[in-house]
């Protein structure tokens, strides 16, 4: 029997991630005790870092990790720094990762980590100390075997090298698959920085095909401008896409005609502002209604919600972020026939790679990137298909379906383990 979606308007994240996995689980005829086994982490840790400023002053942040569940293996996820992490984000966040590793068929459960602080507002002296506190504060309950962090959110290769490093002097051997990101001299894979966006270039190519449209003469509007939303305007514009839009945190640039990319890309900064430099500046919100062929949100959560779902013009929805459309909007959209490519399979593949870096340095060799781009498109693009499958046969929303797929692997470990 399909289950009955409750209302996830919601703007608490959790709640909403929750009600899915409800939903999700109702329509798989799982018992009631998966449900509340699964809704919330096994383990959530918080922990108080304190930091020498360079002021002289000790300041004390708030950090989190959360655990979801390791009932296939290790968790695995990635850790924010940003002054509104919540513990609820961070967990939301760590079920989020569950259901992409099961998408992409991972040895893993999902985890997420957060520290409350604004890096854009502290030296590399005092980020590198809040790394290292951070690992110190966690060391217990992280590990290759455990759980392995990785960059997200205002995080990146020098901050996994610190947090490395720290663990490294804890456990007083070098333990390279303890984190992913890293720079390639430390073990990291290649392709890991772009593989987000890859990913979600992978996934689109895919998904163009099922709307009968062409990557190349498509106008595109990509909301967020970072790591992955640069990457992905260089993948299509590349491909032959027309960037008609793009934003971030200080506003958005739209051109019916299209946007100079490489500009916008030698000029930005290094958290990927760069609307401030010109002229003509809408907002975010109004630049996700403007007229386009593929809409691609790469910033922050509810940025699509049933007040503004009416107004998007896109035939096409690529959530490149974590979280970006609420599930009214995800049914008003898809009611008007737009196919949605929901997060947790259009954004996996940075975690995909994060396992090939994982798998690499267990077994001390080390995969061209021909070979790392070629292993993740056949993974991407099979994702991609079982999930638009079961959307087809089950009658349901890509999301859904999604999730219907990512929790599969989970519940039947848990099953065989003897936990429900």
């Amino acid at each position: 029997m399909k289950g009955k979606l409750i209302n996830a308007e919601s703007g608490n994240v959790l709640t909403g991630t929750q009600q899915l996995i409800r939903t999700a689980l109702q329509t798989m005829n799982e018992p009631a005790a998966m449900y509340e086994l699964l809704k919330e982490p096994l383990r959530t840790l918080t922990v108080r870092v304190p930091v020498k400023m360079d002021d002289g002053s000790v300041k004390v942040f708030t950090g989190y990790r959360a655990q979801h569940n390791d009932a296939v293996g290790p968790t695995k996820g990635g850790v924010r720094f940003h002054p509104d992490v919540t513990e609820e984000e961070v967990k939301a966040l760590s079920l989020w990762m569950s259901i992409k590793c099961g998408i992409v068929n991972l040895p893993y459960g999902g985890g997420k980590g957060g520290v409350i602080c604004d890096p854009r507002t502290m030296s590399l002296r005092e980020l590198e100390g809040l790394s290292r506190g951070y690992v110190r504060a966690i060391s217990q309950i992280v590990g290759p075997t455990k759980d392995i962090p990785a960059p997200d959110v205002y995080t990146n290769s020098q901050v996994m090298a610190w947090m490395l490093d720290e663990y490294s002097r804890i456990r007083e051997f070098d333990s390279p698959s303890f984190i992913t990101g890293k720079p390639v001299v430390l073990g990291g894979s290649l392709g890991r920085e772009s593989s987000t966006a890859l990913g979600v270039t992978i996934v689109l190519q895919e998904a163009v095909k099922k709307a009968g449209m062409t990557v190349a003469g498509s106008r595109v509007i990509i909301q967020g401008f970072g790591n992955a939303g640069g990457y992905l305007a260089k993948f299509l514009h590349d491909a032959g896409a027309v960037i008609v839009g793009i934003a971030d945190a200080r506003g958005a640039l739209y051109n019916p005609d299209g946007l100079d990319i490489l500009e916008l890309l030698d000029r930005r900064d290094s958290f990927g502002t760069v609307s401030h430099l010109f002229p003509g500046r809408i907002t975010n919100r109004e630049l996700l209604v403007q007229d386009c062929d593929i809409l691609i949100p790469a910033a922050i959560e509810n940025q699509i919600t049933e007040e503004n779902a009416p107004d998007i013009k896109a035939k096409l929805l690529v959530e490149a972020a974590n979280g970006p459309t609420t599930y009214a909007a995800t049914e008003i959209l898809t009611k008007r026939g737009v196919l949605i490519v929901p997060d947790v399979l259009a954004s996996a593949g940075g975690v995909v790679v994060s396992y090939f870096e994982w798998v690499q340095n267990n077994q001390g060799y080390y995969w061209t990137l021909e070979e790392i781009n070629k292993k993740l498109a056949d993974i991407l693009t099979a994702a991609f298909e079982t999930v638009y499958r079961a959307s087809r046969l089950r009658g349901i929303n890509m999301r859904l379906a999604a999730y219907i797929v990512g929790l599969k692997r989970m519940t039947e470990a848990v099953k065989w383990r003897g936990w429900i």
